[in-house]
């Protein structure tokens, strides 16, 4: 078994790419890319003129998450309601829902 052993909040767990996620302030980060403007997002506010434009609706049912969705589809992007908390995770479920759009790179 390869890989790494990474310790977060005192459980531990086997890493592949260990530098893929910020731990600790170590690491890149990964941030997500309106492609057409070549822009970071860097808010939820960024994040939700975008969708926005794209046809994504807002839902406001949740305290915890901010949802969007398209009424042309089944699709629903759920993300975080701080900001800081978004993860690739997230990044990357909204760049498979807009496809061309959005891409993750990493900082």
């Amino acid at each position: 078994m390869n890989g790494v052993s990474v310790f977060k909040n005192g459980v531990g767990r086997l890493a592949e790419d260990p530098g893929s996620e910020v731990s600790g302030g170590i690491g890149r980060r990964k941030v997500l890319i309106h492609i057409p403007t070549n822009e970071v997002i860097t808010s939820y506010a960024d994040l939700e003129r975008k969708l926005s434009s794209l046809g994504w609706e807002r839902y406001y049912n949740d305290p915890e998450l901010l949802r969007f969705h398209k009424r042309s589809t089944l699709d629903l992007i759920s993300v975080p309601k701080d900001f800081k908390k978004l993860k690739s995770v997230h990044m990357y479920d909204i760049v498979v829902k807009n496809p061309n759009i959005f891409k993750v790179r990493d900082m």
